[in-house]
């Protein structure tokens, strides 16, 4: 500072902080003034419109007046406004945790991560559990949010933490919640589950998914470990779902590594677990229709011919689903994910096919009947080269398969194909030939020392007396 500015500050006895005027005046014309006016009108009906959706419409409006170069100072006029104008935005409360208290669970979709099993897009999702105090989580993989999913997923997740928390709180699950009749109701079997644990249930408002947001940050926070790794492993393929199972067990096994002196706050006081877990499947009854299908969770399912006209029962688990006629289970099968899907196996109908095979051509399920994409080639194979008679000739091959496997049939075709070779019944009853599916093959089984036994006892009696 000059000593002429000071002794103006000490003549004045004004502070310089105090000597500043406010620059209320404008150094040029405003641009978009009355753009601005126009604008107003739209965020004082709609204050939601974002600044860029706004501009570029009033721009298309007044075609050449406006351009692209004035959107910045447009939106900071529009956050200017809102943040002094504009209505009051929703406060979010956070909230105080006790050990032992609340539980949470939520789903969340893998399939943003590229996970392969064998070189195969594996579709899943992840049954997510956290206990809110400690942050400690677990989860297991699942294939939708059924409440057999949730009755599995939540299951192993208590049995994991070796107890029971006071609360639990998920979203809007349908399968849990009432939503079309009564919003605050559980399902029955959801309040089944939650009373065998002695849990107290919650969920979140509709369209609130903040309510449930320790489930939603574990989300992020696992699937981002889950990312980095990968990344360090180098590959996202696993050669099978139990090795990615146990690589999720290690994640989740190094977020919680972090939280051990919290959890064992929560430990302390958690419930004890029941005695024994709830079944994981629920059980329906359907009678095998006409075309020996059964409708299953709004899909559909092939059972052998010889049950139709039958009342079978059926279980759904969250992965496979049972077929019990009388005490005795005769069939197994993968569940299908979503609804309006199907799945015929060929070896059920294939005894009425073989005896109408022009029902094939048109057949509503005639996709499930390819059980390999070799088994494809040859169909499009006889349609191009023996058009009247192809689905004579592919259901012959699916006969054969089904009589003498499915796995030598294909490895047939695969060889026909490969050497360019005619497709044909005959062709592939010659490969056949060449394979011996019941070669006997000679083990040789060495005799037992049985004075091991002996040793064993008298190590023990020595030891023990």
């Amino acid at each position: 500072m000059s000593e002429k500015t000071a002794r103006k500050y000490l003549k004045n006895q004004i502070p310089p902080s105090k000597q500043k005027k406010a620059h209320n005046w404008s150094t040029r014309k405003d641009p978009i003034s009355a753009l601005w006016q126009e604008a107003l009108t739209y965020l004082e009906t709609n204050p939601g419109l974002e600044a860029k959706t706004l501009f570029e419409y009033l721009q298309s409006k007044h075609p050449g007046e406006y351009n692209s170069g004035q959107l910045r100072t447009f939106q900071r006029r529009v956050k200017f406004w809102k943040a002094t104008q504009g209505p009051a935005q929703e406060v979010m409360f956070p909230q105080e945790h006790y050990a032992g208290d609340l539980s949470a669970f939520d789903f969340t979709h893998m399939d943003s991560l590229g996970i392969t099993i064998r070189g195969e897009l594996f579709r899943h999702m992840v049954f997510h559990f956290v206990l809110t105090y400690s942050n400690w989580e677990t989860g297991n993989i699942c294939y939708s949010e059924s409440l057999e999913s949730v009755l599995e997923g939540l299951q192993k997740s208590l049995w994991t933490l070796g107890g029971v928390p006071a609360r639990i709180r998920s979203d809007n699950l349908s399968a849990a919640v009432y939503m079309e009749l009564n919003k605050k109701q559980f399902t029955k079997r959801y309040q089944h589950l939650l009373s065998h644990y002695g849990l107290k249930g919650s969920h979140i408002n509709a369209g609130k998914p903040n309510e449930n947001g320790d489930a939603e940050q574990s989300h992020n926070r696992f699937k981002r470990a889950v990312k980095q790794a990968l990344l360090l492993r180098g590959s996202h393929d696993f050669s099978s779902k139990e090795d990615y199972e146990n690589f999720l067990k290690k994640i989740f096994s190094q977020l919680n590594s972090g939280r051990i002196s919290k959890f064992q706050e929560e430990l302390s006081l958690l419930r004890p677990l029941p005695k024994n877990k709830l079944d994981n499947f629920k059980e329906e009854y359907r009678r095998v229709s006409k075309s020996s299908t059964i409708n299953i969770a709004h899909n559909i399912y092939s059972v052998h011919s010889r049950l139709i006209g039958s009342r079978v029962k059926v279980r759904l688990y969250p992965n496979t689903i049972e077929i019990y006629y009388g005490q005795k289970k005769v069939d197994e099968f993968p569940r299908l994910r979503g609804i309006k899907g199907y799945r015929i196996d060929y070896r059920h109908i294939i005894d009425s096919l073989i005896k109408k095979p022009g029902a094939f051509e048109n057949y509503k399920y005639k996709a499930s009947l390819y059980p390999t994409v070799h088994f494809r080639l040859a169909y499009d194979y006889f349609k191009k080269h023996t058009p009247n008679k192809s689905s004579r000739n592919y259901i012959a091959l699916l006969h054969l398969a089904a009589q003498k496997g499915e796995d030598i049939v294909n490895s047939a075709l695969k060889q026909l194909f490969n050497a360019n070779k005619e497709i044909s019944l005959e062709s592939v009853l010659e490969k056949l030939k060449l394979v011996n599916p019941n070669e006997v093959v000679d083990v040789t089984i060495q005799d037992v020392d049985l004075s091991l036994y002996d040793n064993l006892l008298n190590e023990w009696e020595a030891v023990y007396g």
